[in-house]
């Protein structure tokens, strides 16, 4: 895997969200769990849609079409985290979201905790099928 430097990756995202690292998130090695990255990922996701591209999912949703996690070093309950996203391609009715877990260390060491590729679907909220990616949020995703 490359070498990946939190200072970078962090001028190349104009979005980023803090993640709260709860107790309940550590397991018994003293590091978050595995799982758990999935839960930090899932809610950047949610914030950036809303943020950046106010996007009513009440009307047409997203949902995971695929998911790519790449464990990069474990996140202690001391470490402060945030996640970076940005949409690194939009089809018709998918687009992808490249996302990073960054952050410093008990140490205050700067750290990449975790990179993350997520392909979404736009759908229906009503029927549930795919649709293609509003042009409202297609501009907003692109400038992302």
């Amino acid at each position: 895997m490359e070498s990946l430097d939190p200072e970078k990756l962090r001028s190349q995202f104009t979005f980023s969200t803090p993640i709260q690292i709860r107790f309940s998130d550590i397991d018994g090695y003293m590091h978050v769990n595995n799982g758990i990255y999935f839960s930090y990922f899932e809610h950047a996701r949610a914030v950036f849609l809303h943020q950046v591209c106010d996007w009513n999912v009440m009307e047409i949703g997203t949902v995971v079409g695929r998911i790519e996690i790449d464990y990069i070093r474990p996140i202690h309950l001391e470490d402060t985290v945030e996640a970076l996203v940005k949409c690194s391609r939009i089809g018709n009715s998918s687009f992808d979201l490249e996302q990073y877990l960054i952050g410093t260390d008990s140490k205050g060491e700067s750290r990449v905790f975790a990179k993350c590729k997520c392909i979404m679907v736009s759908v229906d909220m009503k029927t549930m099928r795919p649709v293609p990616v509003p042009e409202e949020y297609r501009g907003k995703l692109s400038v992302s």
